[in-house]
């Protein structure tokens, strides 16, 4: 087996690392401070076309696939996941619900405009009294006429308020089963719809360069047209999706967890304590070489469930367990670089501050660490 990245893939990787180091590392915690999005940054990242990665060139995208898009969200989450996951939302949760199940007018009417990143997508899933339980969705979508009338509400949703977004696709129960149990739909809303509400941004303990607010629909008027694909297909599209973006939240958990090791090597080599630098205690070194053994099994663990994706083999599994591996060792990574830093890595004019603060979300959104042991659980014939 060859791990080694095509020469195509090797160029992006450090196109993508030197955007990174250059652009958005010396503005990034001014950014992340003030809780402000950093239009500067997202637009940038749109004219590298990073936002059109996995998309075909006839919808203004860059002709890659997946395991494109997650080399650039690990390299951007090395320096920081807020500007990782507007990335990771935009293209998983905002643009690829469209190009898997729109009609071809959907496609040709909003893909071009998300894959420029001239326009954010959402994706309208978690509800304030569901959370894991996906299937006990309350928000409702009715049928009058030429139109779908919506009422409800979403929570935790991410891109769904920037001057950029455009629209949020959101799952509404538009009917019964024959046995009682809800028919699940996806209906494209636009941003500024009348009775469509966006709340203020949430305080959030990391991830704090990014959008992420509360919606609400009264008597939301849509077309019938904003239909996304079949109706009653709500449920196995999103389970669709979200499969898929497990692998790009390995990948920047990944990214995470590699820039841990990063920060922490740099300061190593630099902090002198007992008359030299503190990276020559095995102490130290010991801690480094256990976080860049498990930044490096876990990317060797959601390329592999990239590969099988983009090879059309299945994948559940693959990505179940490159989510949760991934997340946790964030997780771990996080904490053992700010016990690296000491007093400094509880600063926040150090990335290892943020990086503490951005790691723990990934062990809950997109599928808890829970649901994914139970979905291992599951392939595995249990």
């Amino acid at each position: 087996m060859d791990h080694r990245l095509p020469a195509e893939l090797e160029e992006l990787r450090r196109t993508v690392e030197a955007f990174a180091h250059d652009v958005i590392a010396p503005k990034i915690g001014e950014y992340y401070e003030q809780h402000a999005f950093p239009y500067e940054i997202v637009q940038e990242m749109g004219r590298m076309g990073l936002f059109g990665l996995p998309f075909p060139e006839e919808y203004g995208g860059m002709g890659g696939d997946y395991l494109a898009l997650g080399i650039a969200l690990e390299e951007l989450a090395r320096v920081d996941s807020s500007v990782a996951i507007t990335l990771e939302a935009g293209v998983s949760l905002g643009a690829m619900p469209i190009y898997h199940f729109g009609t071809e007018e959907q496609k040709r009417a909003w893909l071009p405009k998300l894959c420029s990143g001239e326009v954010l997508g959402a994706f309208g899933l978690t509800e304030p009294d569901g959370g894991s339980d996906a299937g006990a969705t309350r928000t409702t979508a009715v049928r009058e006429g030429e139109d779908w009338v919506i009422n409800g509400s979403k929570c935790f949703i991410t891109n769904s308020g920037t001057d950029i977004t455009g629209l949020v696709t959101v799952t509404a129960v538009t009917g019964r089963k024959a046995d009682g149990s809800p028919l699940i739909s996806s209906i494209i809303v636009p941003s500024g719809t009348p009775g469509f509400t966006v709340g203020a941004p949430y305080s959030k303990v990391g991830w704090s360069a990014s959008d992420t607010r509360e919606l609400s629909f009264s008597d939301v008027r849509v077309p019938a047209a904003n239909l996304l694909g079949e109706e009653g297909r709500g449920y196995a599209q999103f389970l669709r999706i979200l499969d898929e973006g497990r692998i790009a939240i390995a990948a920047l958990a990944t990214g995470l967890a590699q820039g841990c090791v990063d920060e922490s090597v740099r300061y190593a080599k630099e902090r002198q304590a007992f008359g030299r630098p503190i990276g020559g205690n095995q102490a130290i070194q010991f801690k480094l070489a256990d976080m860049e053994m498990r930044a490096h099994t876990s990317r060797l663990s959601w390329r592999h469930a990239a590969s099988r994706l983009v090879h059309g083999e299945p994948f559940k599994k693959e990505a179940a367990l490159a989510k949760l591996y991934s997340s946790e060792i964030a997780v771990d990574n996080a904490r053992e670089a700010t016990q690296i830093h000491g007093g400094y890595g509880f600063m926040n004019e150090y990335p290892v501050a943020r990086m503490w603060r951005d790691a723990k979300i990934l062990e809950i959104g997109e599928g808890t660490s829970e649901v994914q042991r139970m979905l291992i659980a599951r392939e595995l014939g249990l």
